[in-house]
């Protein structure tokens, strides 16, 4: 996990995989207020699709967040994993290979955002990456060592495009990126 930034002065509250704490926000008219923050750094998510069979990669696994909700704790998401003190770029190559059982040879980059501004630091890298059969080179599953059970999920793009457009794909990184593919690569998605 990434220091937090000096700029921003934060009296923590917990220290573990993430931290949380009370920071002080400067406003435009140079008061103060406190602000309750959830940091735990940077992460990438790569959006996994082959293009030749037109299909994308998801994995599933347990979200604490939907489960709070009384929702189906499966979620189907685009790869992804912090940073860890690497970049970006080779951190969506790990995930990939870690959950999803992919090498990846190239990667697009969509954007650089934030997930929650209002409460968390976290920073995305999101990526739009094609692969295809010779590329899945191992089992995926994520690391048990980590208390990762993921399942990797073939879905085709039709059927992702379509889940988009109507509402059905909860997690937002995932929902940004196939939206990126959808403008990006229009053809992926032509009859």
């Amino acid at each position: 996990m990434s220091e937090t930034p000096a700029a921003l002065p934060l009296r923590v509250i917990h220290r573990g995989w993430n931290t949380f704490g009370i920071a002080t926000l400067t406003l435009p008219d140079g008061s103060t207020v406190p602000r309750a923050l959830e940091h735990h750094g940077e992460a990438a998510c790569v959006l996994l699709y082959d293009p030749g069979r037109r299909v994308a990669l998801l994995v599933r696994q347990a979200r604490v967040g939907p489960a709070f909700w009384g929702e189906s704790a499966d979620l189907d998401e685009a790869p992804a994993g912090g940073l860890d003190g690497g970049e970006p770029e080779a951190t969506a190559i790990r995930e990939a290979l870690e959950e999803a059982g992919v090498h990846l040879r190239q990667l697009e980059c969509v954007v650089h955002a934030y997930s929650m501004p209002s409460v968390s630091s976290e920073r995305l890298w999101l990526y739009l990456a094609p692969y295809g059969e010779a590329d899945r080179i191992g089992p995926g599953g994520g690391l048990h060592a980590e208390g990762e059970q993921v399942l990797p999920v073939e879905v085709p793009l039709a059927e992702l495009a379509d889940a988009a457009r109507s509402g059905r794909i909860s997690d937002l990184k995932t929902l940004v990126l196939v939206q990126a593919l959808m403008l990006r690569h229009p053809a992926l998605f032509a009859p």
